[in-house]
């Protein structure tokens, strides 16, 4: 039996355990991490070569969970394929990872993280990342140095190293970084508009704490480690390259020059063609297939060459651009007429088109996985078609790709989202990548940000975002603004930041080289503070603010509270009452505990009106209130009127009819009939309510106060005479001295919930005799 092997480092007051020997010894390299009760279990296993010209690296994230206790929400029961969060960490995992691997290595290579035990404080995506980094240490893999990663999460004002996932619910930043002893390798952020200076301030500390991370890794491999296998990377033919130089570099120099993407490419695939036919020998030699990969690889090495230096020495770029030079953006409010919301942004080659759909709470996201956070009303989903870069292929659903960019535009507007109680909509947008010629995440942003204030949800304020990269010779380097394709791919650094004119709202960074210092981060992050500003600019001229209206076609969502000892009242036995107010009104209503309802109506006339009677049902009634209630019981003595479900008041027979006398109440009014009344008393300890019809001049422009002194004319509720003869002592409708007419259960829980003001009630029941 293999001997078991432990080390442990200490970050942020929590323990990292690192364990090998134990678990999965069949896979090249297995460890098992811990922090508090919660584990992970990192594979890493290298299998047969495959004859390809890239790294055949795949990273696969498996939430079991068991986990946390839990049975999977699915119809089956058991885990199907990875989710969003799994897939977002395995992508975590793999960008810091995949650009250190040796450049000859085509061995078929899986990461794999197994969650085995998760507590609810220590998230276990930071230890997913560390163990792959881990297994790949202890493993026969040549992977040439630890990486290490850890969080940093801004807390009450405070930078905090590795939080608590409650701590992250709250936080200000959440900054994911991973890198070696030497460098920062990524970094991925969201924030609520933090400062420049405080991210640089963050990654500081991030990489004290990585470097105790690396050690340990270090300290374990050499402990359990096997030995490495040999790998002879093979670079281009120099002198090869010096011949394709001198025979078609000036033809190259030029096809790279072209400002348009597509003919660009077009003119350098003919110089490549060119260089293939010329330096591969005859089809039928039997060296033939050697010689064009010698070619091909020393055709890409020259090319990368011509593009970089331009850039570094001449301050050139592909497209003729200068190194903080922004592409042409046009701008389009609202190009699709019936959603709620729309915007097609276009910056150079790249296009978005961003669409709002407003819903009701009930369609809000249901999150199915290891983390505390259960739901979302606000998402974004990214799409980007194969035609969008003038290809072909299979559209089968989201890629990997297209979950992460989607995660990090939504990121990047979620400090801007308005809450529940100021807007009850749950928000979905999707960003339909048409072109792409570089930043089509970022072009989301803004797209997402115009769309929404297209659909008059009232953003705090608009986000924009830009990409930024790197070209580095030596010591030298050139910072450049909104990078198009060709240089994300032949550059050092794709750099994404996200944000307002405050702050930074996300940040995504991929570093392929590992000398990137802080210097070169502080002045990445100034230029593109610059540039998002200029972008907000753009923006600003299309659209400066939220609209005041939703869209006529956007569902109208209303927000009232109520006392919580009212939501049975509102509810009805049996729900009986809030079934009739949604039939009534054509709504739907939904409330919570905290008596928060959410009124969603397909018109506002109907939605306002609705908000109107529950308001006029669950409030206190009190001296001055208005109601148009209608009569539901006649008595000698006056006429009940209902003011809401359960709540009635009396009409004397001495005002239902002002300045004149009437016998009975019927000569006037009978059950069914409709009428405008006015509170004039309220006996609290009573429950009874006096009314008079809103029309009488007796009440007439009279404040609270005064009203009392007018009294009702009814000789039990005290106060002013009110009338020429009183007709018997008040009672309730029912004879019953005041009691409820109706008991409303809360929630259809069948418990008593409220009850409502009562009728004038007299010494005697009139109605008795």
């Amino acid at each position: 039996m293999s001997e078991v092997h432990r080390v442990a480092v200490e970050i942020g007051g929590t323990e990292i355990a690192f364990e090998t020997g134990k678990m999965a010894k069949q896979a090249s390299g297995a460890v098992t991490v811990t922090a508090g009760d919660t584990i992970v279990l990192s594979t890493a296993t290298a299998g047969n070569a495959r004859d390809v010209d890239f790294l055949p690296l795949t990273v696969d994230v498996e939430e079991r969970m068991y986990a946390a206790g839990k049975i999977p929400g699915s119809f089956f029961k058991r885990e199907g394929r990875a989710g969003e969060k799994a897939t977002l960490i395995a992508r975590l995992i793999d960008r810091p990872l995949r650009p250190l691997f040796p450049k000859g290595w085509r061995r078929e290579t899986q990461l794999v993280a197994l969650t085995l035990s998760v507590d609810g404080v220590n998230p276990y995506d930071i230890l997913a990342m560390n163990g792959a980094s881990a297994a790949l240490m202890v493993s026969d893999i040549p992977f040439p140095q630890a990486v290490g990663a850890v969080r940093i999460g801004k807390v009450e004002g405070n930078f905090v190293v590795n939080p608590t996932e409650e701590q992250l619910l709250e936080a200000d930043m959440d900054l994911v970084v991973a890198g070696t002893d030497d460098a920062l390798l990524m970094v991925e952020a969201g924030a609520n508009e933090v400062p420049e200076a405080e991210i640089l301030d963050a990654l500081d500390i991030a990489h004290s704490a990585i470097k105790k991370i690396t050690a340990a890794q270090r300290e374990l491999a050499e402990k359990a480690g096997k030995p490495k296998d040999e790998i002879v990377v093979q670079g281009p033919d120099q002198d090869l390259i010096a011949k394709i130089q001198k025979s078609h570099g000036k033809d190259l120099d030029k096809a790279t020059q072209v400002e348009d993407k597509l003919e660009r490419q077009a003119a350098t695939k003919e110089v490549e063609e060119a260089v293939l036919a010329k330096y591969s020998g005859k089809e039928d030699a039997a060296d033939y297939a050697e010689k064009r990969a010698a070619a091909q690889k020393a055709f890409d090495a020259l090319e990368k060459k011509i593009i970089r230096e331009r850039i570094a020495v001449h301050k050139k770029r592909p497209d003729g651009r200068n190194e903080t030079e922004i592409r042409k953006i046009s701008i389009d409010i609202k190009p699709l007429p019936r959603t709620h919301g729309s915007a097609l942004f276009t910056r150079g080659q790249t296009q978005a088109l961003s669409v709002v759909a407003l819903g009701t709470t009930r369609e809000e996201m249901r999150l199915d996985n290891l983390g505390l956070e259960t739901s979302k009303r606000y998402f974004h989903h990214y799409n980007f078609p194969p035609f969008s870069v003038g290809e072909a292929g299979f559209m089968r659903g989201p890629k990997r790709r297209d979950i992460g960019h989607g995660a990090l535009a939504e990121r990047a507007l979620v400090p801007m989202i308005p809450d529940q109680e100021k807007f009850p909509y749950t928000i979905r947008i999707v960003s339909d990548i048409l072109e792409s010629n570089g930043s089509s995440s970022m072009a989301s942003v803004c797209g997402s940000s115009l769309s929404l204030m297209d659909a008059g949800v009232p953003l705090t304020r608009p986000v924009a975002g830009i990409a930024m990269g790197l070209i580095k010779e030596g010591d030298d380097y050139t910072i450049l603004s909104d990078i198009a394709g060709v240089e994300d791919h032949l550059g050092d650094m794709d750099f994404k930041v996200a944000g307002t004119s405050e702050g930074i709202t996300a940040l995504q960074m991929d570093i392929k080289i590992t000398g990137v210092t802080f210097e070169i981060m502080r002045d990445a992050l100034q230029q593109a503070k610059e540039g998002r500003e200029f972008i907000l600019g753009k923006m600003a001229e299309a659209i400066e603010a939220p609209r005041e209206q939703l869209s006529e076609h956007a569902p109208r969502i209303s927000s009232i509270q109520i006392d919580p000892e009212k939501i049975g009242l509102l509810i009805g036995k049996g729900g009986e009452t809030i079934r009739s107010l949604q039939e009534e009104y054509e709504s739907q209503i939904d409330v919570n505990d905290e008596g928060q309802v959410l009124v969603y109506a397909v018109t506002g006339a109907k939605g306002d009106a609705l908000v109107e009677r529950i308001r006029s049902m669950t409030k206190e009634v009190e001296v001055g209130d208005e109601f148009t209630g209608k009569v539901v019981k006649t008595t000698t003595f006056g006429a009940f009127v209902e003011l809401a479900k359960g709540t009635d008041g009396l009409l004397h027979i001495s005002n239902v009819s002002p300045g004149k006398r009437v016998d009975t109440v019927e000569e006037v009014l009978n059950k069914g009939d409709e009428i405008a009344v006015r509170v004039v008393e309220v006996d609290k300890e009573r429950g009874r309510i006096g009314l008079r019809l809103a029309e009488d001049p007796d009440i007439a422009g009279k404040t609270k106060e005064e009203l009392a002194s007018v009294g009702t004319g009814d000789p039990s509720m005290g106060g002013g005479g009110g009338g020429d003869r009183p007709r018997g002592r008040g009672g309730d409708r029912n004879g019953r001295g005041g009691r409820d007419r109706d008991r409303a259960p809360r929630g259809g829980a069948g418990r008593d919930r409220d009850r409502a003001p009562r009728a004038p009630r007299g010494d005697r029941d009139p109605d008795r005799g």
